[in-house]
């Protein structure tokens, strides 16, 4: 048992296994939704929302293609908007925030907002970001957020014009919060040179983070369109994901906005969550290391059993980025991003990786089925492809889930907003007592 400071805590830790573990029958007994979903993936209704939805089945309750709706727009319509734009995250932002897509005036005059207030307090990246510096970025992003109020004099004000003008300055600095955090850490624990550039204000937000982060400040317009879809795709998912939903809690308590980004930032952080994409990437090369033969369907369909069944990678009896809890036959934002993947590898000359994740694609679903009792369809989602993607960019693991927060944060500012406008009550489901009288 780890000791903290002296402490042995193992006794205590007893004592918490013996009173603190629920039987499982209990769950069954009195009906409880665990996760807040039943066994059929459906979720209990907490709330309405307006700002996105997800579809995973039909009329008739059957499983269907997946599907994500922006505001009233399916996300592969939006997409294709903007493919030719070096601002879709930007726009997507405003559609989520204000309920309807961008004119090109408008559009101009909020990117122009938000490169207006992309700038961080006098002395802040060395007195704040620099401070402490830590491989969990995500940690420092907090820290750094909660500070942020302390510099605004109307922190806790909750009117709506106030709080859509610091969730746009949130938005505006991620970016610099992620990217100047890893930074410090790269240069005080792994001794590295340190750069600090300032955004551009020419550039997008993709853009702003690839030139941020490399020494040079270059990258390639594959490069920059690749993240700028990632971005649009991870803004938003629903109200129910567990960030979301955080942040819709927080906010029904009458918090401020910086405490409510936090505690999203906090929620966002576990590996249940947005850092899905990390065990991805650490389970791939686990497989890439004990599979001799990367086109052997055979030998590769044998080491996902074992992974299956607890017997190899990390013995959790988890295939990393296959199923969802919503989406049943397929993950449209996967579906989207898999077409950047290819042309990424391309550029980077990692096909023969590809290859290999599109054999784990294909044969994974099969395995789980075999081995596990499905209630709806599995196939990959999103994070399946997220981490190799950003690592053919050369970014590192550790700003993974921070480029997660950094396109989220969009979507927490509209569920935060929606639910300041349409909320009357504070968030309080209710947790029946098994305790015993003594």
């Amino acid at each position: 048992m780890k000791k903290r400071d002296g402490i042995d805590t193992s006794e205590y830790a007893k004592l918490i296994w013996e009173n603190d573990s629920i039987p499982q029958e209990y769950y069954e007994e009195f009906d409880v939704k665990r996760g807040l979903r039943d066994q059929n993936g459906k979720g209990v209704l907490a709330g309405l929302t307006s700002v996105s939805n997800i579809v995973a089945r039909d009329a008739d309750g059957n499983p269907c293609d997946g599907q994500l709706w922006y505001r009233g727009y399916r996300i592969e319509d939006l997409i294709k908007k903007y493919m030719r734009s070096d601002f879709g995250y930007e726009n997507l932002a405003y559609l989520l925030l204000f309920g309807d897509l961008a004119g090109p005036k408008e559009s101009e005059e909020f990117i122009a907002t938000l490169e207006k207030v992309r700038e961080l307090p006098t002395n802040f990246t060395r007195d704040v970001i620099m401070k402490a510096p830590t491989k969990d970025v995500m940690n420092s992003m907090t820290r750094a957020i909660l500070t942020l109020a302390s510099y605004d004099r109307d922190a806790t004000s909750t009117s709506i014009e106030n709080v859509v003008s610091q969730c746009m300055q949130l938005i505006a600095v991620f970016p610099m919060l992620a990217v100047y955090s890893y930074h410090a850490y790269n240069h005080y624990e792994n001794m590295d040179s340190m750069y600090i550039h300032r955004p551009q204000p020419e550039l997008s937000t993709a853009q702003n983070i690839l030139a941020m982060l490399r020494p040079d400040s270059n990258f390639t317009k594959v490069e920059a369109k690749a993240l700028d879809v990632a971005l649009m795709l991870h803004m938003e998912h629903g109200g129910g994901n567990n960030s979301s939903f955080t942040t819709r809690v927080v906010t029904s308590s009458g918090a401020d906005t910086y405490a409510t980004i936090a505690a999203a930032m906090c929620s966002l952080k576990g590996p249940r969550h947005g850092g899905a994409n990390i065990k991805v990437m650490e389970m791939m090369d686990n497989i890439s290391l004990h599979v001799k033969d990367h086109k052997d369907d055979d030998e590769i369909r044998a080491y996902l059993t074992k992974i299956l069944d607890g017997r190899a990678f990390d013995k959790q009896g988890l295939i990393y980025g296959m199923g969802h809890a919503v989406y049943s036959r397929s993950d449209p934002r996967e579906v989207i991003f898999r077409k950047y993947v290819e042309k990424l590898s391309v550029e980077k000359k990692r096909t023969d990786d590809l290859e290999l994740y599109r054999k784990v694609e294909s044969i994974a679903p099969e395995v789980i089925a075999k081995k596990r009792r499905i209630f709806k369809g599995v196939s990959p989602n999103v994070d399946f492809y997220s981490g190799f993607a950003y690592d053919m960019m050369d970014i590192p693991r550790e700003l993974f889930t921070p480029i997660f927060a950094i396109a989220r944060v969009a979507g927490w500012s509209a569920h935060r907003i929606e639910e300041l406008v349409s909320g009357t009550k504070i968030v309080r489901p209710a947790y029946k007592s098994i305790m015993k009288s003594h």
